[in-house]
């Protein structure tokens, strides 16, 4: 029994887990709800066979449960790409029993695409940095609402950035404003003042949390990367050493463009829908400061535009070519 290999398919959810086995004929063994909980699953599955290989969706929470197969139980256990395994389904029935079932015979047949399993440390940084861009989305629509507000009324501006100093100076002492408009922009400034605060304590703590990180270090030891930048990449790509190239890497991060052609017609449609959109967001924020302050890449980008290039079409690309250049360095000097 112990030499068996069984494939086993995890369908989760927060108070069970469906879990299905199958022997290497694909016979399925079991299939049947187990409680969410490690020793109940193994249970379940070591009466079958204790050399255990699973699949488990990629949702929230399935990584801790596979961190806990693999370290406790000792299965090999990958974490399945949702998206790809709901177009491999093909089915319009949705069952427990049936995602349990499909994901147990992708594992045995070698056809799962599989995730990465983001080791503990990473997903924990990877939780601060979220939570640091849900306070600045939320930031963000804090000024949307006063530009909003002013517009409606009609507000003359200074000539001064908006949300400088100056500006923030104007919009508390204008009498522009009517009673219960001036009532909603105060509220609006102090909720502003108080997102801000947080925001910079988010990012005392995450120079704390990575101050002994090697990779961050040395990302903050190339031109146009700050704190945001270093913490992002390290958070959602991890490790370096896990693409085989940097083109796999780039293609990784959404910055490769989509290949729309057919026959005689050859065709570009944007960047491929791939990647962390929080990632892609950064690393186009950094080419466009790499573009404007290092001497390599403002060629590059020089040259496009002389291609008639649009300016999205250029921080793109740069932001593809310097995430190749990336990988070389980070990987060449591990």
């Amino acid at each position: 029994m112990s030499r068996i290999t069984v494939f086993v398919g995890l369908d989760y959810h927060q108070d069970s887990v469906q879990v299905c086995v199958m022997d290497r004929e694909g016979r399925m063994l079991v299939n049947r709800a187990v409680a969410n909980d490690w020793r109940a699953i193994g249970d379940v599955v070591h009466r079958y066979g204790r050399r255990v290989r699973a699949a488990i969706e990629a949702c929230v929470g399935a990584a801790n449960l596979a961190e806990e197969l693999v370290g406790r139980a000792g299965w090999s256990v990958d974490l399945a790409h949702p998206g790809y395994v709901a177009r491999l389904k093909q089915n319009p029935d949705k069952h427990d029993f049936g995602d349990a079932r499909i994901l147990a015979d992708l594992e045995r047949v070698g056809y799962l695409p599989r995730v990465w399993l983001a080791p503990q440390e990473v997903r924990e940084l990877r939780r601060v940095v979220r939570y640091r861009q849900q306070l600045v989305d939320a930031r963000r629509n804090v000024k949307l609402r006063v530009g909003a507000l002013l517009r409606e009324g009609r507000v003359v501006r200074p000539q001064v950035r908006p949300w400088s100093q100056a500006w923030l100076g104007w919009l508390q002492q204008t009498d522009q404003l009517t009673e219960q408009t001036r009532w909603i922009v105060d509220r609006q400034l102090v909720r502003l003042r108080c997102l801000e605060q947080e925001i910079a304590t988010v990012e005392r703590h995450l120079v704390e949390l990575t101050a002994k990180d090697g990779l961050v270090e040395q990302l903050l030891s190339f031109k146009g990367v700050g704190l945001v930048t270093a913490v992002t990449i390290r958070a959602e790509i991890g490790r370096f050493d896990r693409f085989r190239t940097g083109k796999q890497l780039s293609r990784f991060c959404g910055l490769t463009p989509r290949n729309a052609s057919s026959g005689q017609r050859q065709a570009d449609a944007g960047l491929i829908k791939a990647g962390n959109p929080q990632l892609r967001a950064v690393l186009i924020e950094a080419a466009h400061r790499l573009a404007r302050y290092d001497l390599r890449w403002a060629k590059l980008a020089a040259g496009l535009r002389r291609r008639g290039k649009p300016g999205s079409v250029v921080a793109a690309a740069v932001a593809n070519r310097w995430m190749r250049w990336l990988f070389h360095q980070v990987t060449q000097a591990a």
